[in-house]
């Protein structure tokens, strides 16, 4: 485990205090996104159900393994553990995962609950993750809002839903992005990955 000293952990959380800031000046990790939506925009349904996703044909090696060898941690928020918990088996063993929550009380000792963000950069960095996977809609809205994601691989399956959870929302300011490729997948999926320039 890298050491990172607490001056630093307590800087991060004292910048976003402030509301966004300089990520390559402050931030001590890599944030990444890798989620599927519908091709409207949607995660889930309004309930949480993501049967249209689960449920869809085998789009092929989506990268999904290959990313996540190169992640030393995860933050979802508490829709997306519960969800989790919901799986046959839980998909993280050996992983470190903080779960983004005010209101969850759990003596599961596969997570770390944080109460606030300023809390859980804190603990990110004391733990000296390089790079980070941040997952779930309103984690990532609240990640790209504070200046914290690095790059983000969306992959769009072919189903519009109408209505349903979004992965993006209201942000502060404009999140400039640098497109670095696109790729097509089984059954129609398509996977495009973007760097945060901004």
């Amino acid at each position: 485990m890298r050491v990172v000293p607490l001056f630093w952990a307590r800087s991060v959380a004292l910048a976003v205090r402030g509301g966004r800031y300089d990520r390559v000046m402050t931030t001590p990790f890599i944030g990444s996104v890798f989620i599927a939506t519908s091709l409207d925009g949607f995660i889930a349904r309004p309930d949480g159900d993501i049967g249209w996703l689960t449920g869809a044909v085998d789009p092929g090696d989506a990268g999904y393994e290959q990313f996540m060898a190169d992640v030393d941690l995860l933050v979802m928020g508490r829709n997306t553990y519960e969800k989790v918990l919901s799986f046959d088996a839980w998909p993280y063993d050996g992983r470190r995962v903080f779960v983004l929550s005010t209101s969850l009380v759990t003596d599961d000792d596969r997570i770390q609950v944080h109460a606030s963000l300023d809390e859980l950069l804190v603990a990110v960095a004391e733990e000296g993750a390089h790079r980070v996977y941040v997952d779930g809609g309103k984690v990532i809205q609240s990640f790209l809002r504070a200046g914290l994601v690095t790059d983000m691989t969306i992959t769009r399956v072919p189903v519009l839903l109408g209505e349903g959870l979004p992965l993006f929302g209201p942000t502060s300011h404009d999140v400039p992005l640098r497109h670095l490729n696109t790729r097509v997948l089984g059954a129609g999926f398509v996977q495009s990955t973007y760097e945060v320039v901004g």
